[in-house]
């Protein structure tokens, strides 16, 4: 006996995945009902679409600027799709406003891993080396101890490794990857900057 699939479940699964309608249904339908199966299997896809097109060139895009209140900081972001029918829509632009908001709040230093300059991973590495040998870590356990402090500290300061200011199930990558599977074109955050008054730079 199949479970009867409501509007207000699909509209739920929409909300909280930003995945079409006819999707929703279909893993819905796949999931028996269970939300929470069908948001996983959901994402699991948007991965593996976002994978696909990860290649494929983003000249059109837009800059979101998020000031928040108090106009104490502030934040700016490119953000940058495949076609300017993508980059003209509400929902990107929103998509934009968003990441623009979580770096205003969370201020991360790099976009992406790859970003992050060899010399500032190798001296955070020498700096968690000795926290360790201080901490009386066996020798032969310190390297696992720093490399797992080192994705902490990716964690914390790469924008696509943080989790997102408005739902810290997922990271702003895991952001990206399903607005990529949701829009079905590839989707880059270029660059971004973040000002706070009295702030050094």
């Amino acid at each position: 006996m199949s479970t009867h699939i409501t509007t207000e479940m699909i509209k739920e699964l929409r909300a909280r995945t930003g995945a079409g309608i006819l999707e929703c249904k279909k893993t819905l339908q796949e999931t028996g009902g269970d939300i929470e199966q069908a948001i996983q299997l959901l994402r699991e896809r948007g991965l593996a679409k976002a994978a696909k097109k990860a290649h494929r060139a983003t000249s059109q895009g837009v800059v979101a600027c998020y000031i928040h209140t108090g106009n104490q900081i502030g934040a700016m972001v490119e953000l940058d799709c495949e076609t300017d029918f993508v980059a003209r829509t509400p929902e990107f632009q929103q998509l934009a406003y968003e990441i623009a908001m979580h770096v205003a709040a969370i201020s991360p230093q790099f976009v992406s891993r790859d970003q992050v300059p060899a010399e500032v991973i190798e001296r955070e590495r020498h700096i968690l080396t000795e926290q360790a040998r201080q901490e009386g870590k066996p020798d032969h356990v310190i390297e696992r101890v720093v490399e797992g402090r080192l994705e902490k500290f990716f964690g914390e300061t790469v924008l696509l490794e943080q989790p997102f200011i408005k739902d810290q199930e997922i990271t702003v990558g895991d952001l990206i990857k399903q607005s990529i599977a949701k829009f079905g074109e590839n989707i880059v955050v270029r660059r971004f900057c973040r000002f706070a008054v009295g702030e050094a730079e």
